[in-house]
């Protein structure tokens, strides 16, 4: 762990990390938009979202606190997890998100709570760092909003590509449940906030439908399409957790939380 004193706060700022930028703001976010499943509609009650989503910031505070090096989170949100990293370690956390909404939420909880968030606008799948992290961690189940293998694909070897021999990889996504998917088709639900969600078997997709009409999409995927992930971008797997206990991972478990590791070298 690195132990040095945050940086004033105050001066934190949001900057882009994305090829596109070149075309300007508008056309530039339109375009990651596209490509990543999320409607800037829901950026209004992310909280709301995530209130359940409590026991992985212990998960994640401690392995950012293992980690000799700069820390990343991919699709940082509002910096829910981000900050109690960034206040464990004492050192900024690069975030990284394709929503400006989302960032300009982090950072403004990040400037409360006296803690500096390096903000990038960009995409995931784009991941480029000025030093290899020795930590890269995605939480909340962010991966899913991936539309495809291929997607998901670069993003692992992008990941890989910017760890420092030895560094981590971490995240945590749905096992899913095809009987409650099924169950819930076509219902509308009023909590968090009031959506409808729909089903979509052959692309083993869930839509989450606002009443406005925006959606934000999850595409699932099974613990053996995380492990080739693993296997094609060249990490080794470290832990799969049924739980963020540590609980080991079952066939009546509902939640994946991998940890991997870039090889160490010489």
């Amino acid at each position: 762990m690195t132990n040095t004193a945050v940086p004033d706060a105050r001066h934190a700022s949001i900057r882009w990390n994305h090829p596109a930028k070149s075309m300007g703001f508008p056309q530039a976010w339109a375009i990651m938009l596209d490509r990543m499943s999320w409607d800037e509609a829901f950026a209004d009650h992310y909280a709301e979202w995530s209130a359940d989503m409590t026991a992985d910031v212990a998960f994640y505070v401690e392995l950012a606190s293992r980690a000799d090096g700069p820390i990343v989170e991919l699709a940082i949100g509002n910096g829910r997890v981000a900050i109690p990293v960034a206040q464990a370690t004492r050192q900024p956390v690069i975030g990284i998100d394709t929503s400006a909404r989302m960032l300009e939420q982090a950072m403004s909880r990040a400037a409360a709570a006296g803690v500096l968030l390096d903000l990038r606008v960009g995409d995931m799948r784009d991941l480029r760092l000025d030093q290899p992290a020795a930590l890269i961690y995605c939480p909340f189940r962010a991966l899913l909003h991936l539309r495809t293998w291929a997607d998901r694909r670069r993003v692992f070897e992008r990941v890989a590509a910017s760890l420092r021999p030895g560094g981590r990889f971490a995240w945590n996504a749905f096992a899913f449940d095809h009987h409650s998917a099924a169950r819930l088709d076509g219902t509308r639900q009023f909590r968090p906030v009031a959506h409808t969600n729909r089903y979509a078997v052959g692309d083993n997709r869930i839509d989450l439908v606002l009443d406005s009409g925006a959606v934000s999409s999850l595409w699932w995927a099974t613990k053996n399409e995380w492990l080739g992930l693993l296997d094609v971008a060249g990490l080794e797997l470290e832990a799969l957790h049924g739980g963020f206990a540590g609980e080991p991972f079952t066939e009546d478990s509902r939640e994946y939380v991998f940890v991997a590791r870039r090889a160490q070298t010489g």
